[in-house]
């Protein structure tokens, strides 16, 4: 399918919107959450659009709520309490795809996120439960979310490792707002404090779990930032930068 270059969207009447794909992060003024590298762009406005929330599918599921449908929403009612995603656990502030039935919200990049991911030969699936510690943050359960959120998790075939999806956007975050990581440096990861290294210290054995977290947050951050074109190294270099 040919991308379309041009659109015009109902959040913004006053201008077409064109696909831009500047290597810098920016926040979707759509779901109000995080983007990198290509969006649809007004730049007399300013005004910034993820691909999925610039074409969203009005109905659609999710292979991981099973037999649940769900309606993309460009304006929350007002009569809605705060509401936050059932996947990543982060607040919801824009565009939300929304199950009347059950009542689960999923951020539009959330919705992308696959029910079972294979990284390096090891076998990734999404859970709610889990009896592991996240990599990350060496918790089972998130901590920073709200109340009755849980938050989805990938968790290994083998068990081996798990990680929080909120922990994957808070790594990205955290990133660029810090600083981590070298600009002189082309393997920016390897900068970042990860709690892995410590392991790998430890046992010597590290280094196939390194290379697994590597390119599983790169696959991560891919969907989350709504741009699967980027790769990580670019995407820590230019967040290091602000």
């Amino acid at each position: 399918m040919t991308m379309t270059e041009r659109a015009t969207h109902i959040s913004h009447p006053e201008h077409e919107l064109e696909r831009k794909n500047y290597q810098k992060p920016y926040t979707c003024d759509g779901c109000k959450q995080k983007g990198f590298g290509a969006r649809y762009r007004c730049e007399l406005c300013n005004y910034d659009l993820h691909e999925d929330c610039m074409f969203p599918t009005l109905t659609t599921t999710h292979e991981f709520f099973k037999g649940c449908t769900f309606k993309f929403i460009d304006h929350p009612p007002r009569e809605w309490t705060t509401s936050y995603c059932d996947a990543c656990g982060k607040e919801i502030n824009g565009f939300v795809y929304h199950c009347e039935t059950k009542g689960w919200d999923l951020h539009p990049c959330c919705h992308n996120l696959k029910n079972k991911l294979s990284i390096d030969g090891t076998k990734f699936r999404l859970r709610d439960e889990v009896s592991s510690k996240c990599i990350w943050c060496n918790k089972r359960r998130l901590e920073d979310t709200v109340k009755g959120i849980r938050g989805w998790s990938y968790v290994s075939k083998c068990e081996k490792y798990h990680f929080h999806v909120y922990c994957a956007t808070e790594m990205v975050l955290s990133s660029w707002k810090d600083g981590s990581g070298n600009n002189n440096d082309c393997l920016a990861l390897e900068n970042l404090e990860l709690p892995i290294q410590v392991q790998r210290n430890r046992n010597g054995r590290g280094s196939k779990l390194l290379r697994i977290v590597k390119v599983f947050l790169k696959t991560l951050a891919c969907i989350l930032l709504g741009d699967p074109t980027i790769t990580l190294t670019c995407l820590l270099l230019e967040l290091a930068s602000k």
